[in-house]
């Protein structure tokens, strides 16, 4: 590989997000499709000498068996998504990353999780030091291997419950906990955030699991001088929240009540069945209404498994508000979409976007990819029109700015 090359390591690399962003990747390397919903095809982010798609290898971390690229059909044998024409085109594309795939870990990734691991990985008892250690050891041989320049490390992993006890405030109140599963405070999303940065390598939390957001985490990404950013891709309903709620505060019309219903029936779907899982990722999709229109409005969002349905995923909105002289009002919207297709573009904008933040010695979290998320870190702004505001800002900025490294495009 050349010493341009990066690394896109993905936690979860057998799923529907990876494996669509490992079908795309192989298919613009060989311009065999247009970068239709890749936001880093667009001005000006075009003008930032980002890495090539043919620059950047593929390798992660799974507890499933079963091969990658049997995995990554299941986008057309049961979703009807990807063409079998694109999904033959990356075959070798799949073979290669297959080398490179590691066993995850399932320390304090929940029971649902658990429940799809490989029984050889269930049978591996480690603490969560040295789960970490053996994932940073596996990060490093991948970047030594291929001569990688940085490695990303991107979660696309199912969804955990909620941290299962209370996160310390610094890394070194929490440094002594990792020794023992009985005190270990944070899921495994957050030991795998942790293995990156003490590998050198970034950190991007795409699912609403606790990952690298806790403040003990974002001290550690510092001290190592590494970026990361998360959490919880923003890609479908609460995409059009975050675009529809300020016409309503702009116009000073008052919402009485909000009320969105999810069916799906993908891997994250069936995980998010049980309500230990739901939990996080309700959290998640429930609080942005408030930020943007100033007061809360009742809410409710239900998340529901529906397996015939596979990949594709169906929101219904109702919105209920109330007008001039008190009148009330009625806006409902259905939005449908392929929740692989929406979000795997976006983690290869994300590889990109924060490996040129890394590239120009950025560190700690970037508020600037507040747009990507429905929960972002480092910001508490949630207009998507002024969050891809900051995303632009930063664009222009670092445009002005020299590159420290070449990156082939």
């Amino acid at each position: 590989m050349s010493a341009e090359a990066i690394g896109m390591w993905l936690i979860g690399a057998k799923g529907g997000v990876a494996t669509t962003a490992m079908t795309g990747l192989a298919a613009l390397a060989r311009q065999a499709v247009e970068p239709i919903g890749l936001v880093t095809a667009l001005d000006p982010f075009t003008q930032l000498d980002l890495v090539g798609f043919d620059q950047i290898v593929v390798g992660g971390h799974d507890i499933r068996s079963g091969r990658l690229e049997d995995e990554a059909r299941r986008m057309w044998v049961e979703s009807r998504a990807i063409t079998p024409e694109l999904l033959a085109g990356a075959s070798d594309f799949f073979a290669a990353v297959e080398t490179r795939l590691r066993p995850g870990t399932i320390v304090a990734a929940g029971d649902k999780i658990c429940e799809l691991a490989d029984p050889a990985i269930v049978a591996v008892v480690e603490t969560p030091r040295a789960a970490i250690a053996r994932i940073r050891a596996d990060i490093e041989a991948f970047a030594a291997a291929n001569r990688l320049r940085h490695v990303v490390v991107v979660n696309v992993a199912s969804t955990e419950p909620p941290a299962p006890l209370p996160i310390p405030g610094s890394y070194r109140d929490l440094a002594p906990l990792l020794d023992s599963a009985q005190t270990c405070p944070v899921p495994a999303s957050s030991l795998y955030a942790i293995a990156a940065f003490e590998a050198g390598a970034s950190y991007i939390n795409f699912t609403p699991s606790t990952g690298s957001t806790p403040p003990a985490l974002c001290e550690l990404a510092m001290q190592q001088g590494v970026p990361h950013t998360g959490c919880d891709g923003k890609t479908g309903e609460t995409l059009l929240k975050s675009v529809l709620a300020p016409m309503f505060a702009a116009r000073n019309l008052d919402v009485m009540s909000w009320v969105g219903h999810n069916i799906f029936g993908n891997m994250d779907g069936r995980v998010l069945d049980d309500p230990r899982n739901k939990a996080t990722k309700v959290r998640s999709k429930d609080h942005l209404l408030g930020s943007i229109l100033g007061y809360a409005p009742q809410t409710h969002v239900s998340i529901e498994y529906i397996k015939s349905l596979g990949d594709w995923k169906t929101a219904w909105d109702h919105v209920h508000f109330r007008g001039f002289l008190g009148t009330p009002m009625t806006f409902q919207f259905v939005w449908q979409g392929c929740d692989s297709i929406l979000a795997a573009p976006l983690v290869i904008d994300l590889v990109r976007l924060v490996e040129r933040a890394h590239r120009a010695g950025e560190r700690g979290s970037l508020p600037w990819l507040a747009c990507f998320f429905k929960s972002p870190l480092g910001v508490t702004e949630q207009d998507f029109s002024k969050q891809f505001a900051l995303l632009e800002a930063w664009a222009h900025e670092l445009a002005s700015r020299p590159s420290k490294h070449a990156a082939r495009g």
